[in-house]
């Protein structure tokens, strides 16, 4: 089964983990758009890593990853809620010329940061920002663990076009549960020899079989995972508004009307000069009409 995560725990340890298939959802995410083959190799791994990162903090809520480049690559960002919907979107700087096939990480994105939104449905939103200052994605989020969670945490992610997926393990403070002190270092060790394609292209069971087959290792019930967007009429009446009366009528006098579309599913909303006046008016008066 794809577009699928699974929990597991190393039993009598403090040693936890979590494994991300996704093809479907991925497919989706790379049908609405024409990136090049790194930017979607990329991508495959950033909607792997959200997926990770959204079931381990256990937010009643949405995150996302946003990763703010200064190389060819100015913006790469994904997002997930509990729900299991992720969506992504990627930009391309103006002007910059195209990566090649093989450009990796450090080389599309250059220098940045990656900032993660913790966005719940009550309480409080969080961001925690660190500097691009790994060569690869995953290596960037571990600081990010490290230095806003403070618990020791390792991903592998891994993405090829067509399917991607992801391994996360982390070491928990429970140390009084601890009953084999060297559960964690052995854990890692031997997730550090999986190969691109058995995180692709084994089952999810198959991979902790062939990692763990001698760990006494609990595996839960997978939960599935979808493409889906969270856009609305709502929201994108809003981000309109974020413009200014001044700016909207401005451009309301040079179209007649104004058309905008969501970059991460292209949803279309119509607005005709009316429900723009209306929404300037009462912010919260429903708004356009989806195409």
């Amino acid at each position: 089964m794809t577009d699928q995560i699974q929990r597991f725990l190393f039993d009598q340890t403090n040693v936890r983990g979590e494994i991300v298939t996704l093809e479907r959802a991925y497919q989706e995410v790379l049908e609405r758009h024409a990136y090049p083959p790194a930017v979607n190799a990329l991508l495959g791994e950033l909607l792997a890593a959200v997926a990770l990162l959204t079931d381990t903090v256990k937010l009643d809520g949405t995150l996302s990853i946003e990763v703010r480049g200064q190389g060819a690559l100015s913006l790469l960002m994904a997002e997930s809620n509990p729900g299991g919907e992720l969506r992504a979107i990627a930009r391309v700087a103006e002007d910059a010329a195209l990566p090649s096939d093989a450009a990796g990480f450090r080389e599309l994105v250059g220098d940045g940061q990656i900032v993660i939104t913790l966005d719940p449905k009550e309480g409080h939103r969080y961001q925690g920002i660190v500097a691009l200052d790994h060569d690869s994605l995953a290596g960037c989020l571990e600081a990010y663990f490290g230095q806003s969670e403070q618990l020791p945490t390792r991903l592998w992610l891994a993405a090829d076009g067509k399917r991607a997926g992801g391994l996360l393990l982390q070491r928990l403070p429970h140390e009084a549960q601890n009953q084999d002190v060297d559960a964690w270092e052995r854990s890692v060790q031997l997730a550090d020899t999986i190969k691109q394609e058995e995180l692709l292209g084994l089952e999810q069971r198959d991979v902790l079989y062939r990692l763990y087959h001698e760990e006494t290792v609990r595996v839960f019930e997978p939960k599935a995972l979808a493409f889906g967007c969270t856009c609305s009429r709502e929201r994108m009446s809003k981000a309109l508004l974020t413009l200014g009366a001044e700016e909207l009528r401005d451009i309301l006098a040079e179209q007649g009307s104004i058309e905008t579309q969501c970059h991460f599913c292209h949803s279309e909303y119509h607005y005709t000069a009316a429900e723009i006046e209306t929404l300037l008016v009462d912010p919260d008066a429903a708004a356009p009409t989806i195409h």
